[in-house]
C-alpha cells in the first residue's frame, strides 16, 4: 500500500484493491486446506474500541491470530483516553510498544489524529463517517461473484451512514454502478457524494443519489441494507423507525431488481424492520459470506500494512 495507514476507501486506488481481492482469495483458499500462515509473526495489533463490536473484533483478533501475530482489546475504560489523555499522546506511546493500531471510534477526527501522531499503521475499525473495511469487504465479497466489476450494479436502501458512505466512495473507483435511495434528509454526505461523482467521472460508473426506492433498485444485481438506527442515534429510533417504514426489504422489493439479485447487510441485522427475515435467510442472501470476508480481507490489509517486506 502506498499509504502508511487505512482510514477510507480512497486511501487506495484499484490496482491496490484488486491486489487486496486477490490475495485475500488465496487466505481464505488456503485457510479452508487448513494451510496456515505466519506472516505477521510477532506483530502486535492494538485495538481501540470506543464503540462495541462484534464482527470487527472477533475478525480482527482471529485474523492476526491466524497469521502469528498477538492482539491488544483496549476499551475507553482499560486505556487513559477515557480519563483524558489526548489521542496524539495515546498514539505516540503505543507506537512505542506495538505495530499498528485498530480504532473503532465515534468522530472521525479522532481517527485522523491517532494517524497523524503514530509513527505506525492505523485501521479504521469504524468511525461515523467512514467505515472502510465493511466497505471493502462488500467489495470484495461482489468479486467472488463476479469478477467483471464494471457490468455490477449495486443498488443500497436506506440510512446513508458510515457504511454508505463508504461504499458510495469505493464504487467508481472500481468501475462498478451504485444507487442509493434515502429518505428525505438522511442522504449521504454531501461532500463524500460531490467526491464520489468526480471518481465516477473519471472511471466511468455511474452514481446515482435519490429518495426513490424504485428507480434505485431498477436492475440491481446487488441489493444492500443497513439498520436505520445506529450506535450513538438511540434517542432518534422511534422517529427513525416513521421515516425508514417504506424502505424495509422485502420480497416484492426484491422482485423489482434484476433476476437472482443477491442480498447484502452489514450485520447486525435488525429483522422485520430494514429487512424481513424471509429475505435474509433467503438463497439469494449473500450477508453471512460477507460477515465471513471481514477475517480474510482484514487479514490482507493487515498484511498490506504490517507484513514483512
Amino acid at each position: 500500500m502506498k499509504t502508511k495507514d487505512f482510514l477510507q476507501i480512497t486511501d487506495l486506488d484499484r490496482e491496490e484493491i484488486i491486489e487486496i481481492f486477490d490475495f485475500t482469495l488465496k487466505l481464505k483458499r488456503d485457510l479452508k486446506k487448513g494451510k496456515h500462515y505466519s506472516f505477521l509473526r510477532k506483530k502486535t495489533l492494538a485495538m481501540i474500541f470506543e464503540k462495541s463490536s462484534t464482527r470487527t473484533r472477533v475478525s480482527f483478533e482471529v485474523g492476526i491470530q491466524q497469521l502469528g501475530g498477538f492482539s491488544l482489546f483496549l476499551s475507553g475504560n482499560d486505556i487513559q483516553i477515557g480519563r483524558g489523555e489526548s489521542l496524539q499522546d495515546t498514539a505516540m506511546v503505543l507506537s512505542r510498544y506495538v505495530d499498528a493500531i485498530m480504532i473503532r471510534t465515534f468522530r472521525h477526527e479522532n481517527v485522523i489524529a491517532l494517524a497523524k501522531n503514530a509513527t505506525i499503521p492505523v485501521i479504521n475499525g469504524l468511525s461515523d463517517t467512514s467505515h472502510p473495511c465493511q466497505s471493502l469487504t462488500d467489495y470484495y465479497t461482489i468479486y467472488e461473484n463476479n469478477r467483471n466489476l464494471p457490468k455490477v450494479k449495486l443498488a443500497y436502501i436506506g440510512d446513508g451512514n458510515n457504511v454508505a458512505n463508504s461504499l458510495l466512495l469505493g464504487a467508481p473507483i472500481l468501475g462498478i454502478n451504485f444507487s442509493i435511495a434515502t429518505p428525505k434528509g438522511y442522504g449521504p454526505e454531501k461532500e463524500i457524494a460531490k467526491q464520489a461523482h468526480a471518481l465516477a467521472a473519471k472511471t466511468g460508473s455511474r452514481i446515482f443519489i435519490t429518495h426513490d426506492i424504485d428507480e434505485a433498485i431498477k436492475g440491481a444485481d446487488y441489493l444492500y441494507t443497513d439498520v436505520w438506527t445506529s450506535m450513538g442515534q438511540e434517542k432518534e429510533a422511534q422517529k427513525r423507525k416513521k421515516d425508514f417504514k417504506k424502505y424495509r426489504i422485502t420480497r416484492d422489493i426484491l422482485k423489482k431488481c434484476a433476476p437472482n439479485c443477491k442480498i447484502m447487510h452489514c450485520l447486525p441485522a435488525h429483522r422485520g424492520e430494514e429487512i424481513d427475515a424471509d429475505v435474509i435467510d433467503s438463497e439469494q442472501s449473500i450477508v453471512f459470506d460477507q460477515a465471513e470476508n471481514r477475517l480474510h480481507v482484514q487479514k490482507a490489509v493487515m498484511c498490506a500494512l504490517i507484513g514483512k517486506k
